[in-house]
């Protein structure tokens, strides 16, 4: 198990390096200039040598790449030209907003998903498994953006006006945020009403987030138990007289968790590279709609420094499930 992480370790510096090259050469190619978004109408060729000799654009782009290199390895993406600041810390002052909307979309998605997918194989052929797999079709195809606008309409002022439709907390709500994961910051400090507050802002971006994974989970979950529940071991054991619960439990649940715990991986590290659409549609202050901002404003620093850590992220999280499957099945031996 532990020269199997080694290894994939390992491999992430080749593939960091090839993302950072085509990222790199990507932004370069796009029209316009960071220099010219930021001047807007007072764009003259003065200015915009003079802002490309402050942020070095004005160098060779072999230079430019080289010295994003060695900052990249410290963390010291350069400052963002929209804000000022560097990039790293603004990257982590949104990230937490993004884990909170992931973990949101996830409890829903992995709730629901699972033992509908579960009870839909098993009553294969009723009302319940067809419902299931059109309601899963349904929820892949309909656009998330149109989603958040109905959810907005239904439960944010249009029909019933029960939750908020913007923003992390209600801006009248005077709060302490000391790691910046506002509901844990409101339980630490004893601000109750604001981490009640700050939920109620999550329900609406993570039902509409949670969508595409929930309907993904469904079907994989769905194909996994109805593959399981033939085989033979489940048969010898339903045979032994063991319990209802235990088999479903022990030999059919068990084993059917392998491909959804891929899927649930996969959904995860979509999720934590930031809902542009959600968090754009919720105003949502999270990663997402910042790289949003950022393509907007050219801000290249910005883009190449959240497209590499999101792309850290992903890659260590199916790190974790690729490790995880050893615990979930123990045929499985990772050496």
């Amino acid at each position: 198990m532990l020269r199997f992480a080694v290894r994939r370790l390992l491999l992430l510096v080749p593939i960091l390096f090839g993302l950072s090259l085509a990222l790199f050469v990507w932004l370069r190619a796009l029209p316009g200039g960071p220099a010219a978004a930021l001047l807007g109408e007072r764009n003259t060729a003065a200015a915009q040598a003079q802002i490309r000799s402050l942020y070095g654009l004005d160098q060779p782009v072999w230079v430019q790449y080289w010295k994003f290199l060695k900052r990249a390895v410290r963390l010291d993406f350069g400052t963002s030209i929209s804000t000022h600041r560097t990039v790293t810390s603004e990257f982590f002052t949104r990230f937490p907003a993004t884990i909170e909307l992931t973990l949101a979309a996830l409890i829903f998605a992995i709730g629901v998903g699972v033992p509908l997918g579960y009870f839909a194989a098993r009553r294969h052929g009723t009302f319940l498994d067809n419902a299931s797999v059109i309601g899963s079709l349904l929820g892949v195809t309909i656009p998330v953006f149109f989603l958040a606008f109905l959810f907005k309409y239904l439960l944010a002022g249009g029909v019933f006006s029960v939750l908020p439709d913007s923003g992390r907390l209600d801006p009248r709500l005077i709060a302490t945020h000391p790691t910046n994961f506002y509901v844990l910051d409101g339980l630490l400090t004893r601000e109750y009403d604001a981490s009640w507050d700050a939920l109620k802002h999550l329900i609406l971006p993570g039902l509409a987030l949670g969508t595409i994974p929930l309907a993904i989970i469904v079907r994989i979950t769905r194909a996994a138990v109805l593959d399981v529940v033939h085989e033979d071991y489940v048969r010898t054991a339903e045979a032994k007289g063991l319990s209802v619960a235990t088999v479903r439990r022990r030999h059919i649940l068990r084993n059917a968790l392998l491909p959804v715990s891929t899927t649930i991986g996969l959904q995860t590290g979509l999720l934590l590279s930031g809902a542009i659409l959600t968090e754009t549609v919720f105003a949502f202050p999270g990663v997402g709609k910042f790289v949003a901002d950022a393509i907007s404003a050219r801000d290249y620093p910005v883009l190449q420094g959240f497209v590499l850590i999101i792309a850290t992220v992903y890659v260590l999280v199916n790190l974790l499930v690729d490790l995880s499957y050893g615990l979930i099945d123990p045929r499985v031996r990772l050496r």
